[in-house]
């Protein structure tokens, strides 16, 4: 059955005011923090696979995003690089839509409208996208989480939610069309993002540490078990780094002014100083040497 340019199961399950979580990749998924929580999700409410897109050609360049060539019983196939969506079903409701979204090469527009179709198939009642970003933060700093839960209730502190509206301007992904169109579709659909700010000296395929923040702070929103955001592999992962830090002075000195403005940042109660911090001129230097370098890794909204 298609929806858009998605090609989905028959017959397409019923669910029931379903809630959409999305990933980027790869924008907004830096240390595979969106992918990594979105699966955690999926096995934890025993998702199923729903669609995929039914020409992902149309949309991605094969030479940006490669094929993959695997062995299945001595035979080679090829698996080509595709956006999934999975679903689970609770007993009560609410259910669940899990999108895998890679970013589009071509017809962006087009890409984005088959989202929100799949949207309005289904009857979403929330879209939550998730993601992490590189900052200059520390690492031996609970990572921030910021983003807007909108009306949607939290438990506690919220995991330890920084609710702060982006005020970034510039290049951007396509895809923000779909949190842009989700209130066109229907004013009463919530809409929550969270992303997660990651070190940027600091960049590993895969941060633990960052996923199970996002998980934390998930779980504040749909009360989920407490050992789905374990946090100790990724503590492990950051230790690992304190002796090169040790060994590095010029990086030792940085990571102590992002400590002093972190802590800054934490005691204060005004909103303006919740902004992107301001370093010397030589670790400002710095940090941009580091953007240069890594060029795309670092977005913004």
């Amino acid at each position: 059955m298609r929806v858009g340019a998605f090609e989905l199961t028959v017959p397409p399950p019923k669910l029931k005011a379903p809630h959409a979580l999305i990933m980027v990749r790869p924008w907004v998924d830096v240390g595979s923090v969106g992918t990594l929580a979105l699966e955690t999700l999926e096995d934890h409410f025993g998702a199923t696979e729903l669609g995929k897109l039914a020409r992902p050609g149309k949309f991605f360049d094969f030479t940006r995003y490669r094929p993959t060539m695997r062995l299945q019983d001595g035979n080679r196939q090829v698996e080509v690089p595709n956006s999934t969506i999975k679903y689970a079903q609770t007993e009560d409701g609410p259910d669940y839509l899990f999108f895998h979204l890679m970013e589009p090469h071509a017809q962006g527009e087009d890409y984005t409208d088959s989202v929100l179709e799949v949207f309005k198939y289904f009857g979403i009642s929330r879209y939550c996208r998730l993601g992490g970003m590189y900052d200059a933060v520390p690492h031996t700093r609970p990572l921030l989480v910021t983003g807007d839960t909108g009306r949607v209730s939290v438990k506690g502190n919220g995991g330890g939610l920084k609710r702060r509206r982006s005020t970034y301007q510039g290049p951007t992904t396509i895809l923000n069309l779909i949190t842009e169109g989700v209130p066109k579709l229907d004013p009463d659909i919530d809409v929550i993002t969270l992303m997660v700010h990651l070190p940027q000296y600091l960049q590993v395929e895969e941060d633990y540490l960052g996923t199970s923040r996002l998980l934390e702070v998930l779980g504040s929103i749909y009360e989920l078990p407490d050992e789905l955001a374990p946090a100790e592999r990724g503590r492990e992962q950051y230790r690992q780094l304190d002796g090169a830090v040790e060994r590095n002075g010029d990086l030792k000195s940085l990571i102590e002014q992002m400590e002093a403005n972190y802590d800054a940042q934490e005691t204060s109660h005004k909103e303006e100083q919740q902004e992107t911090p301001t370093f010397a001129p030589e670790v400002a230097q710095f940090l941009e040497e580091m953007d240069r370098r890594f060029g795309d890794s670092n977005p913004q909204s």
